[in-house]
Parts: structure tokens; C-alpha cells; sequence
């Protein structure tokens, strides 16, 4: 709760948080993340860097710039209250505009994109900031020339890139309009009616010859104090400013810039009105399906809703698959809904049994600790609830055992299958206090014996799925001093995942399975032997994220990995995860059976297989190094 009311206190006067209500505010500062970089770190990479977050220094200093061959173009400096993130994430498919390199040591408050972008479709004058600081920056060569050849390159993640795309599809075509000598109190009760931020002006022969917005009302009407009898003709935004159907996305925001307005006139090639393209049709066109989803999770009213809800995924990841969008990506969308549905069932699980009797965190392990997950996926949960007196352990245990039953039941009812270990928050066992965590960490730690380093592999990938942060924040600072000095830990857990090899022979052909799923290959197998790997540098590193692709991206930067080996293997795992989702979408939508990891590679085209053997090879290479630097030198570099 500690780091919530900072973070209130933070934002709360900070452009453009000042903007939001209270109420907001604190929705904002409780998704909000903290995390740590030193000195002299490059954090983003220009037109590489996928931000996942919009950070807001809290702490420090950093320096931002468009890199073109050796000079720095158009060099600036964050600093305390300062945001990055939030134009490329809105104008830029999420990829980092610039390069920003940490010259003190920084701390960030982190804000979920999707969180982001929530705020932003419901609060127009937060936006505003951003746009605004867009159309400033957009005047210098330097950023249009960046920008400009951002959206003209085939993007593997959207190959017609987002601002490629033309407002054909973006646009509304339910058009609403009045007479110019209607007054404006009746304009704005027919706005009102029609739940509408803008109204088209007609003159009396028909001609659309002006704009009525919501902008327009508080200034001109309110802020002045003028009588709402007189006529829209007098307050109205004329003539309209208009962009050709065809025109690419980046073209409209552009024409928005350069006339300071948020809604633009849509015409057809003969410049007949054909409708109007508001400002958040542009900015959240990129991600409206799974936005739009989201938004009707979070309004679902009961258990049964939100399976409704979370059966439409399948259809969401095809589309998503069939656009050309990243694994990393819709792994993130999957999660991001299934973190929107935790939240949602942990509310009404909380309304029922009525408030907590101690602090606690809902925390969740494995893939969606990781932030991996795919439509094949149980549940990896456990609860952690601040220390309490003897006297009060039993009732307050049960309480949480009670919230972990409920929650996990709701979740197997919206499709998320129980865990067949029962490792979940309703199993006494992974229902403790911090105390006891921080116990079984230690143990786990410090033993060597099989059952200890599975535990391991699986809950040491944890983050918050609903609750205090704080606690969760502690629980990561006591491993990561636990771990400190104990090189025995890592050479076990290396020694365990060597086991393990790509399903190659010696000769380079497919391993395939024998009597399960006979002739096929689990693709899961040998990811896991790269989350594995991350796993364990990340650990020895005390790096903070959990995400394997995060994992390596950070090991490349902090230099404990080549940067052209941490890209193979990026590169490997995203691969890898792209045909595990494209198969289980297979399975649901076409097959319509349960979704599965098991491949058949004869099925697959010849530079498939090769491929998929490449990314094999690289998992090799990858084993290779943890070989030569654990269970010989005792030590990671």
C-alpha cells in the first residue's frame, strides 16, 4: 500500500496524470510498476525496442535521441516526472522512436500499455498530450524523416504497418448533422441523444459546411459564457478539414497535427462526405479487438459472462495471426486477458467473502508468470498474505484458503483448468504467510534434491496477478539475496536443464515420439530449454523480469550474452512460439478439438522444417555456453 500512496502522490501532479480524476488516479497507480537500471545502460533501441510500458521517471536521468550513422539527432534529456513511451506506443506500433540511454542511475514507474491505452480512450484531454507533443516534434526533419521511413518499412510484426494502413477502415460512416440556425442547446441535446463527440453543420441546400465538437462547446459556449439560443452557425469549427479515404493513417494524423483539431472530414475521390475520423479512431485502430474485449471483460457481471468472453480469444488470436502480428505480441494479448479476467474474478471473489483480514498478493507462476501464455493453459497461482500474530494465523489462513478456492474455481469455469499438481492458491500448502515464503525459497535454495529445483523452475517466474504489489516486490528482493553467493544453486539447476536436449540426432533429423502422439514432436519441449537458460542467467543476474524474450533482450544489454547470440535465440523462441499458437488455433478453430503442443513435421513445408532445425541448433549453442560456464567454471559471466 506504502508504494500505491507514492505513486498517487507522483502522478498526481504530474502532466498529464493531473488531468485524470482521483478516482483514475488511483487505478493508474495501481498498476503501476517499479524498476531499477544503472548508469550508462542503453534501455531502448530505436525502431528495435518493442515497449510493452510507457515509463515515467521517477528517479534519475536519461538521454534520448534519433541515432542516424554516428550523430545524435535531435538529443534530449528525461528527467524526474518526464514520460517515455507513450507516442510510440500511439503513433509508432509500439516500437521505440528513439534510443534512451540511463547516464545516472534510474528508477521508472512502469504503466501497462494496455492500461495506457484504456486511459487514453476514455480521457480525450490525456491524450491531448501526447498528440500535442507528437505535432511539435513532427515539424523537425530529423523525427518526420524517422517516422516517415518507420511506416513505409515492411514490418513483420503488421506487415501493412499501422501507419500504413488507409482510413477506410477506421472511420465512422454514421453520420449525424443539423441545420445551421439550429441552436445549440438543441445541438447539443441531439448530441447528447446520439452519444456523439462531434455534429456536422448543414447549410440550406445541404452542403456540409462545418463541425459542432464537444472542444467546441466548452470553449466557445462555456468558457465565454454565451447564450445557448443562439445559432450552432455562430460557434461552429468551419470549413471542414478533409483527407481522402485512401489516405494512409499517417497522413490523417498529420493533417490533425497541422490544424490543431481532433476530428477530420472523410471524402470520397469526387470529395463527397463519406464520414468523419475522430482523433481515438486513429490512435486506437492498432489495437481495437483486444481493447474492445477487455473493455467488455471488465463490465462482465458474472462467471458465465466472462467465459463468453474468453471463449471469443481463439477468434481474436486467428485474426491477430492471419494480420501477420508477433508471437511475442499475442502472447501478451492472451495474457493481458487473461490478467483482465483475474482481476475482474479476485473483485467479485472479495465482494462475496467480504474485505481481506490482512495484506496479501494473489501471485501468479509459470507462463502467465511470464507473460507466455497460449490457448493451451492451466492454472500456476499461489496466495501470499502479509505476516500476522499466532493468534490470528488460523483465521486468517482460512479466510485466503476460502478466496483461493472461489477464485480458482471461477477461473476453471471461464476455461482455465485447474493444475493437475494443484499448485494454486487454494492448496494450503501455497496458501502461507511472507514469512513462510521467504522459508521455502531459502530451502529451495540452499537443496539440491530434484523436487526443490522444480519447485523452483516454477515459482521463481512469478509476478503479481491481483493484490499488493509491495508484498510481491519483498518476496523478489529476498531471492535475489538468497541467491546471492550460492553458485552451487545455478550449477544444480544447470546440471537438471542439460538433461534436456533439442530433438535432433547426430545426423540432424527429427526426434520424434514413439508411442504418445506417435510421429509427432512437442513443440513445448524445447522452449522450454530456452526459458530454462533465461531463466537461470536472469536469476545469477538478479535481472527483474520475468518474460524470457525481456530476459535475453537485458542479458544482450548488460552484456552477459552477445548480442548476435541473444538475437538467435529471440529469434528461436519467437519462431517456436509462433507455430505453437498457429497450431492450436488449427486445433480450436478448424480441427475444433482441444489445443495441443504435439506437431506432425511432415506436415510442415521443407523451409519450415529447416527452420525449425535451425532453431534447434541455436538451443544447442545456447546449451553449450550454460555447460562451459556452470558445471566447469562454477560461475556465470
Amino acid at each position: 500500500m506504502q508504494d500505491k500512496d507514492q505513486a498517487v502522490r507522483f502522478i498526481s501532479s504530474k502532466p498529464p496524470f493531473d488531468l485524470l480524476s482521483q478516482s483514475e488516479i488511483e487505478t493508474v497507480a495501481g498498476s503501476l510498476t517499479k524498476s531499477h537500471h544503472y548508469r550508462d545502460m542503453t534501455l531502448f533501441v530505436q525502431n528495435k525496442t518493442v515497449l510493452n510500458h510507457v515509463f515515467i521517471v521517477f528517479q534519475g536521468r536519461l538521454e534520448q535521441y534519433i541515432q542516424e550513422n554516428e550523430d545524435k539527432l535531435l538529443r534530449s534529456f528525461l528527467e524526474e516526472g518526464d514520460i517515455y513511451g507513450g507516442i510510440s506506443i500511439l503513433f509508432n506500433r509500439g516500437v521505440s522512436i528513439r534510443t534512451v540511454r540511463s547516464i545516472e542511475d534510474v528508477t521508472f514507474f512502469r504503466l501497462p500499455k494496455d492500461v495506457f491505452i484504456d486511459v487514453c480512450s476514455q480521457n480525450p484531454q490525456f491524450t491531448n498530450h501526447f498528440t500535442q507533443s507528437f505535432g511539435e516534434k513532427i515539424q523537425e526533419k530529423p523525427y518526420v524523416e524517422f517516422i516517415a521511413k518507420s511506416a513505409r518499412q515492411e514490418d513483420d510484426d503488421l506487415p501493412s504497418g499501422f501507419l500504413n494502413k488507409t482510413l477506410t477502415d477506421v472511420f465512422s460512416r454514421d453520420m449525424v448533422a443539423c441545420e445551421a440556425e439550429t441552436s445549440i442547446q438543441d445541438v447539443a441535446r441531439l448530441m447528447n441523444e446520439k452519444k456523439r463527440s462531434s455534429l456536422l453543420i448543414r447549410d440550406p441546400g445541404g452542403e456540409y459546411i462545418g463541425l459542432l465538437t464537444d472542444h467546441d462547446l466548452r470553449q466557445k459556449v462555456i468558457a465565454e459564457g454565451l447564450s445557448v439560443q443562439l445559432p450552432v452557425r455562430q460557434v461552429m469549427s468551419s470549413p471542414l478539414i478533409t483527407a481522402s479515404s485512401d489516405s494512409e493513417i499517417y497522413e490523417a494524423i498529420l493533417i490533425m497535427m497541422q490544424n490543431n483539431i481532433k476530428h477530420l472530414a472523410v471524402v470520397d475521390e469526387s470529395a463527397k462526405l463519406l464520414g468523419i475520423a475522430t482523433e481515438q479512431d486513429l490512435l486506437l485502430a492498432q489495437g481495437r479487438s483486444p481493447v474492445f474485449l477487455m473493455h467488455e471483460i471488465q463490465q462482465a457481471n458474472s462467471v458465465e459472462e466472462m467465459a463468453l468472453r474468453q471463449a471469443q480469444t481463439p477468434d481474436l488470436i486467428k485474426s491477430l495471426m492471419d494480420g501477420g502480428a508477433k508471437a511475442r505480441h499475442i502472447n501478451r494479448i492472451i495474457t493481458a486477458i487473461s490478467d483482465a479476467i483475474l482481476k475482474k474474478v479476485a473483485r467479485l471473489a472479495i465482494d462475496r467473502l467480504g474485505e481481506p483480514p490482512a495484506r496479501f498478493a494473489f501471485m501468479i507462476m509459470g507462463s502467465e508468470g511470464r507473460k507466455e501464455q497460449t490457448l493451451k493453459t492451466d492454472q500456476d497461482n499461489a496466495i501470499v498474505y502479509e505476516n500476522v500474530s499466532s493468534s490470528r494465523e488460523d483465521e486468517v489462513q482460512e479466510y485466503f484458503l476460502e478466496l483461493g478456492r472461489t477464485i480458482s474455481g471461477w477461473l476453471d469455469q471461464i476455461g482455465y483448468t485447474y493444475c493437475e499438481f494443484e499448485i494454486m492458491g487454494q492448496n494450503p500448502k501455497w496458501c502461507q504467510s511472507l514469512d513462510q515464503w521467504k522459508k521455502y525459497f531459502s530451502t529451495w535454495i540452499r537443496t539440491a534434491e530434484p523436487e526443490a529445483l522444480l519447485q523452483s523452475s516454477i515459482f521463481f517466474d512469478f509476478r503479481l496477478g491481483y493484490g499488493d504489489q509491495s508484498i510481491i516486490d519483498e518476496l523478489r528482493r529476498h531471492l535475489f539475496q538468497s541467491l546471492s553467493g550460492w553458485i552451487g544453486f545455478f550449477r544444480h539447476m544447470a546440471e537438471n536443464a542439460l538433461h534436456f536436449k533439442p530433438p535432433l540426432d547426430f545426423f540432424g533429423n527429427f526426434v520424434l515420439q514413439s508411442k504418445e502422439k506417435k510421429n509427432t514432436l512437442d513443440i513445448k519441449s524445447p522452449m522450454r530449454l530456452i526459458v530454462d537458460f533465461a531463466r537461470i542467467y536472469a536469476l545469477k543476474n538478479a535481472i527483474q523480469e520475468t518474460n524470457t524474450l525481456e530476459r535475453l533482450e537485458e542479458m544482450a544489454v548488460r552484456n552477459i550474452l552477445e548480442r548476435q547470440d541473444a538475437d538467435e535465440l529471440i529469434h528461436a523462441y519467437s519462431y517456436l512460439m509462433h507455430m505453437r499458437l498457429a497450431h492450436q488455433v488449427d486445433n480450436i478453430i478448424e480441427k475444433r478439438i482441444a489445443p495441443d503442443n504435439y506437431i506432425y513435421p511432415k506436415q510442415l513445408t521443407h523451409i519450415e522444417q529447416q527452420a525449425l532445425k535451425e532453431a534447434f541448433k541455436r538451443i544447442r549453442m545456447a546449451q553449450g555456453k550454460m555447460r562451459m560456464e556452470l558445471t566447469y567454471d562454477t560461475g556465470i559471466t
